[in-house]
C-alpha cells in the first residue's frame, strides 16, 4: 500500500540526537508512512546508529557532503507519497504528530501546507514559541507572510506539504548556505495559503554545533534580492523580508561589516520596525555587544555570535 506520508529526514553528524528523532517517528500514532533519511556525508557514527534501528519502514541514503539543501531535495526526490514531512536529524515530534496532520488535511482538501506549534528544547526547560497572532480554534488558515512578523509559520521540523506545490516553488536552494529553508518559506507563500494547528506538536532542539548556531558568515546568508518585484506589490511580504534584512543589518553591525550594513538596510524600509529596533540600528556596537552578552544568560537560542 502506498503511504500516505513521506517523512524525509536530513542527517550530518547527528549520531547523539538522530535514534531519538528517528523513534519519535516510529512512535507516532498514525501508522501510514515511509521514513527517508538522507545522510549527508556524516564523519562520525551517525549511519551505524541509523542502521541498527531495524524497521522496513526505513529508506537510508548516503551521500557526500553537499549540505542540507542537497539532502533534503534528495529525500524529497526519492518520496513515493503525496505528502512530505520534513524532520530535521536532531528534532522530535509528539506521538499524534501525523495524527493531527492527516485529520487536517482530512479537514482542509483545498490546502496544500500545513503546520504546527513549536517548541524549543533546551537541555532543562522547554520554551513554546511565541507567535505574532492569536489563534483560539485548533485550526485556522493563515497567510503565511501575515501571521509570521514574529517567529516564522513554518518550521523545517513541522511542515507537511503535497508535492505538486513544488511544481510552482520549486525545491531547496542549493546555492544558499544557510537560511535555505526560510527561502524555500517565502516562495511558498507566494502562492499558497497555509494550516496551522494550534497544539505544540514539534520540537526543536538546540544543539550549539549544529548549521544555524554556527553559521554568522553574511556571504552565506540569504540576501533576499530575488523578491523585490514581489515585495513592491505585497505589504506583508514586505513586512516579511524587511523583518530578516533587520536581523541581517544586526549581525552585519556586530561583526563591523559596512558593505552589508548598508546592503541590508538600503532595502528596508523602517516603518515595518518597532521604534526598538530602529533604535538598535542605531545604535553602537558596544551596545549590541552588552545586550546579546546579558541575553545569553538565558542559554536560549541566539542569532547573532557572541563577540
Amino acid at each position: 500500500m502506498k503511504p500516505f506520508f513521506s517523512i524525509v529526514i536530513s542527517v550530518f553528524n547527528k549520531e547523539q540526537y538522530i535514534k531519538n528523532t528517528v523513534e519519535s517517528v516510529l512512535n507516532q500514532t498514525y501508522k501510514n508512512f515511509e521514513i527517508i533519511i538522507v545522510d549527508d556525508g556524516s564523519t562520525d557514527n551517525s549511519v551505524n546508529v541509523i542502521k541498527s534501528i531495524n524497521n522496513k519502514r526505513i529508506k537510508l541514503i548516503i551521500t557526500k557532503n553537499r549540505g542540507a539543501s542537497n539532502a533534503r531535495n534528495t529525500g524529497i526526490n526519492s518520496a513515493t507519497s503525496d505528502f512530505i514531512a520534513l524532520l530535521d536529524g536532531d528534532d522530535t515530534w509528539e506521538s499524534s504528530y501525523l495524527q493531527y496532520m492527516y485529520d487536517a488535511i482530512s479537514k482542509f482538501p483545498e490546502i496544500k501546507i500545513f503546520t504546527a506549534a513549536l517548541a524549543q528544547k533546551y537541555q532543562n526547560k522547554i520554551v513554546p514559541v511565541t507567535y505574532s497572532f492569536k489563534q483560539l480554534e485548533l485550526y485556522n488558515i493563515h497567510n503565511y507572510f501575515k501571521s509570521s512578523q514574529k517567529f516564522s509559520l513554518i518550521h523545517s521540523s513541522s511542515i507537511v506539504f503535497h508535492k505538486s506545490i513544488l511544481k510552482r516553488t520549486g525545491l531547496f536552494d542549493t546555492s544558499i548556505v544557510s537560511g535555505q529553508d526560510t527561502d524555500l518559506w517565502i516562495r511558498f507563500g507566494l502562492y499558497f495559503d497555509l494550516v496551522f494547528i494550534n497544539k505544540q506538536l514539534s520540537y526543536y532542539n538546540f544543539i550549539p554545533s549544529s548549521l544555524s548556531n554556527t553559521t554568522f558568515r553574511l556571504s552565506d546568508k540569504c540576501k533576499f534580492d530575488k523578491y523585490l518585484r514581489e515585495e513592491k506589490e505585497n505589504k506583508y511580504l514586505k513586512s516579511f523580508l524587511d523583518r530578516n534584512r533587520y536581523s541581517m543589518a544586526i549581525m552585519s553591525k556586530m561583526q563591523n561589516d559596512q558593505t552589508h550594513f548598508s546592503y541590508f538596510t538600503s532595502h528596508l524600509d523602517a516603518k515595518n520596525l518597532t521604534l526598538r529596533q530602529n533604535l538598535f540600528l542605531k545604535s553602537p556596537r558596544w551596545v549590541l555587544q552588552f545586550l546579546l552578552r546579558i541575553k545569553s544568560l538565558k542559554k536560549e537560542k541566539l542569532y547573532y555570535p557572541k563577540t
